[in-house]
C-alpha cells in the first residue's frame, strides 16, 4: 500500500532515483576473485594435523595481521558502544545495581558463518537487549578453529544497544578433539618473556570493533606450571586489554593447578584467575550455598559479587529449565550474585521445521525474557521461570537528538521503502536493525490487553513494523521509549502509522520526567495526531514542554473494532538531516555473479548505506544493507539481455533521509 503523505524525515526518497548521480568508474575487465566474506576464527598458532573439511580455513592468530586480512573491511564494526542510563524499574522486583546478565550465544557454526547477513529470515535477530550487560559470541571446535571473532551486525547492534561484546576462546576438552598443545600455544612467552598472543588478542579486537574475549580453558592434561602460565597470560591480557577500552571475562574451567575441574564456585582453585579477569563465569555445578560463599568471597577481595555469572544452561530446555532462582536472584532480599544464560538461542532452535517464521521467533524470545505475562509491567507470579525482566532492571540509550526508528528487527521476509515493497527476498543482516523498545510490551488499559508485537506481514521502511490488535474496548496505552531527550523549541515528533481494520484515535504520550515509583504509568502529556487512511506521517511540536523527554508512547481510543493499528516509524528531531554521499564506490572483486564492493565513507554521521540495482524500466531492487563500507553481493545475474548492471549506493543518517546516489556498473 502506497503512502498517503511523504515525509522528509522517515522517507528514504523514492525521489531520490530521480537526483543526479554520481557516476564511478566500471569494475576493471579483470576484477579480482570475490570470495565471499566469512567471520574470522583462529586456532592460537599450530594447526591440526591433515587437512581441513570443505569450507573450512585454517589459520594461526599468530600469523594474523590486519593488512593481510582480506576480509577485514567486512567484519570490523562500526558502531561505536553507546551509554546506557536506569529509567525507573518497569515494576516493583526489577532492581537496578544489583545482578546482570550475561548472554552465551551462537549465531552460526564456527566456518561458514556469513560475515554480513544472508538470504534467509530463519535467524536469532535477538531484540530484548535492555536486559544484557555482556554479549559473548560462542563457539569454535577443534576441527575448524578455536579463537572467534564477532561478525559486524552482532556487534554494531548490541552496541547500538550499549552492550559488549567478546569475542570466544574454546580451548575444548580432549573428548571434543582439544589438544594440550593449543593451550601452551596460547599461553607461550617470546624471548623478552612476554606473552605475543595476548598482545594479539588485543590487536584483533581493535581491528574488529569488539570489546574484548571470553577465555575457556577445557582441555585436560595440564599441571601447576601451566596453571601458572595462563594466569600470567591473563594478567598481561587484561593489562593490556584495560589500556584499549577491553574486558576479560574467565570461565570457571581449569584450576591453578592446570587441571580442568569445574567448581560451581569462587574458591582457592579459581581464585587466582578471577584477580586477573575483569569477572568469571561460574559453571552450571552451582549450589545456593557455593553462590552464597562466591559472592561473599568476591567482596573479600575488593570485587562486587556481581561480577560472577551464575551460569544457566538453556540451550537443550529454555523456559522449561528448573532453576533455582532465589539461590540468584531472590525477590526479598539482594540479588546474591549476576545470571550467565548458556544458548538462549533455543527459542529459535526449539521451533518446528516450518515453524521458524520471525514472528514464532519472536513470540517465543518475548516469552523468555519477558515472562508469560508478555508484559514487564504485569509479571506473573505464578510463572515457575523468572523470565529477566522480572528481576532486571531495563535500560536505554536513546539519549541525543536526533533519534528515529522503523522497528526493524534486523531480519525480514521482504524489503520495504515508503512503505512499497522494493525486494521479496528474505532477508537477515543484525546491523540493520533500529535502537528498540527495551519494554516489550508494556499496556496500560482498563480493559481488555491488546496483543503487541512485531509484525513482518507489512513494513514501512525494513522488514518489520509493530502491529496491535485487539478489542481496545477501553483507552489502551502502549510504552515505546524511555529516552532522556533535550527539548527545544523545535524538536518535533513524527510517527509513521496506519489502521488496518477498525478505526482508532490516536494519541502521542510525551513525559519529561519518570513516575515517582516503579511500575507507575509515566506522567504523560496527551497530544492528538492526524488520522487517516493507507501510511500516514503525522508531526507534533513539543512546543510548551521544557527540560527533557524521558518516555514516549501512544495511546489507542477505538470508535469502531476490533482494531489493528501499525506503527512504521518514529522520529525525534529538531532539524532535518541528510547525509553527504559516500565516494570511491568501486568493484573489488568479481567472480561469475559474485561482486566484492567497496566504498569510502562519506563524511557525515551515517546509520547505513543501502545498495539497489537499477532495472532497465528505471525501478530499483534493493539488495543489501551494511554499516560498513564493504559488501559483498552472491548469484547476481543479467536482465533481460541486459550487458551492463548498473548498482546504487546511498548513505542513510538517523532520520533516514538517503544522500544522493553514487554508482558502479558491472559488464557481464
Amino acid at each position: 500500500m502506497k503512502p498517503t503523505r511523504r515525509t522528509v524525515l522517515l522517507a528514504a526518497g523514492a525521489a531520490a532515483a530521480l537526483l543526479p548521480t554520481r557516476t564511478a568508474a566500471a569494475a576493471p575487465e579483470r576484477a579480482a576473485a570475490a570470495p565471499a566474506p566469512h567471520a574470522a576464527y583462529w586456532y592460537p598458532d599450530s594447526l591440526p594435523s591433515g587437512t581441513p573439511g570443505t569450507g573450512i580455513t585454517w589459520r594461526s592468530l599468530k600469523s594474523w595481521t590486519a593488512a593481510d586480512d582480506t576480509d577485514l573491511a567486512f567484519n570490523a564494526a562500526s558502531v561505536p558502544l553507546a551509554p546506557r542510563f536506569t529509567p525507573a524499574p518497569a515494576n516493583t522486583t526489577a532492581r537496578a545495581g544489583q545482578a546482570r546478565i550475561q548472554s552465551l550465544v551462537s549465531f552460526g557454526p564456527t566456518s561458514a558463518n556469513p560475515s554480513q547477513g544472508s538470504a534467509t529470515a530463519d535467524y536469532y535477530a535477538f531484540t530484548h537487549w535492555a536486559y544484557v550487560d555482556e554479549l559473548v559470541f560462542w563457539g569454535g571446535s577443534a576441527g575448524e578453529g578455536l579463537i572467534l571473532a564477532p561478525n559486524a551486525p552482532i556487534v554494531d547492534a548490541a552496541h547500538r544497544h550499549g552492550v559488549p561484546v567478546l569475542g570466544n576462546i574454546f580451548l575444548p576438552p580432549v573428548a571434543y578433539g582439544g589438544q594440550l598443545q593449543w593451550t601452551r600455544d596460547l599461553v607461550q612467552r617470546d624471548a623478552g618473556g612476554r606473552f605475543p598472543l595476548a598482545a594479539q588478542l588485543v590487536r584483533v579486537a581493535a581491528a574488529y570493533g569488539f570489546d574484548g574475549w571470553f577465555v575457556n580453558a577445557e582441555t585436560s592434561g595440564g599441571n601447576t606450571a601451566l596453571g601458572t602460565a595462563m594466569r600470567d597470560f591473563l594478567t598481561e591480557l587484561k593489562a593490556l586489554a584495560a589500556a584499549q577500552g577491553q574486558r576479560v571475562t574467565w570461565y570457571d574451567s581449569m584450576t591453578v593447578n592446570g587441571t580442568v575441574s569445574w567448581q560451581g564456585a569462587l574458591n582457592s582453585q579459581n581464585e587466582a584467575f578471577f584477580r586477573t579477569a575483569d569477572d568469571m563465569f561460574v559453571d552450571f555445578r552451582w549450589s545456593a550455598a557455593t553462590l552464597a560463599s562466591s559472592g561473599t568471597r568476591a567482596e573479600s577481595l575488593g570485587r562486587s559479587r556481581y561480577a560472577l555469572w551464575a551460569g544457566v544452561d538453556v540451550e537443550a530446555n529454555g523456559w522449561n529449565r528448573s532453576v533455582n532462582w532465589d539461590a540468584i536472584v531472590p525477590t526479598n532480599k539482594p540479588h546474591v550474585v549476576s545470571l550467565g544464560f548458556y544458548r538462549p538461542e533455543w527459542t529459535r532452535n526449539h521451533l518446528p521445521a516450518g515453524g521458524r517464521a520471525p514472528g514464532d521467533f519472536h513470540a517465543a524470545d518475548d516469552r523468555f525474557w519477558t515472562g508469560r505475562s508478555l508484559d514487564p509491567s504485569r509479571p506473573d507470579g505464578t510463572d515457575t521461570w523468572r523470565a529477566p525482566a522480572v528481576s532486571v532492571a531495563d535500560r536505554s540509550t536513546v539519549d541525543a537528538l536526533p533519534f528515529a526508528s522503523v522497528f526493524n528487527t534486523g531480519h525480514g521476509l521482504r524489503w520495504y521503502e515508503d512503505g512499497t515493497v522494493t525486494s521479496g527476498t528474505p532477508w537477515s543482516h543484525l546491523g540493520l536493525q533500529d535502537r528498540l523498545p527495551s519494554r516489550q510490551w508494556t499496556v496500560r488499559t482498563e480493559g481488555e490487553r491488546p496483543a503487541v508485537a512485531f509484525d513482518f506481514a507489512d513494513a514501512w521502511r525494513g522488514g518489520s513494523s509493530l502491529l496491535v490488535t485487539g478489542a481496545l474496548d477501553e483507552p489502551t496505552v502502549v510504552d515505546l521509549y524511555a529516552t532522556r531527550l533535550p527539548l527545544t523549541e523545535t524538536t518535533v515528533v513524527e510517527l509513521t502509522h496506519r489502521t488496518d481494520a477498525g478505526a482508532v484515535t490516536v494519541e502521542l504520550a510525551v513525559a519529561t520526567a519518570d513516575p515517582d515509583t516503579p511500575g507507575a504509568t509515566p506522567p504523560y502529556t496527551w497530544l492528538p495526531l492526524e488520522s487517516g487512511d493507507g501510511w500516514r506521517t503525522s508531526a507534533v511540536a513539543l512546543r510548551g514542554l521544557s527540560g527533557s523527554v524521558h518516555a514516549i508512547g501512544v495511546r489507542l481510543t477505538a470508535t469502531e473494532g476490533p482494531v489493528r493499528w501499525r506503527l512504521g516509524g518514529i522520529a525525534v528531531r529538531d532539524e532535518p538531516r541528510t547525509p553527504a554521499a559516500p565516494t570511491g564506490l568501486r568493484i573489488t572483486g568479481a567472480a561469475g555473479g559474485d561482486l566484492r564492493l567497496a566504498w569510502d565513507a562519506a563524511a557525515d554521521d551515517v546509520r547505513q548505506y543501502t545498495l539497489h540495482r537499477v532495472l532497465s524500466d528505471g525501478s530499483r531492487r534493493f539488495l543489501g544493507g551494511t554499516c560498513q563500507a564493504a559488501f559483498f553481493l552472491a548469484g547476481l545475474a543479467p536482465e533481460q539481455d541486459e550487458r551492463t548492471a548498473r548498482f546504487e549506493l546511498r548513505a542513510v543518517g538517523e532520520l533516514y533521509t538517503a544522500s544522493d546516489p553514487v554508482t558502479v556498473t558491472h559488464t557481464w
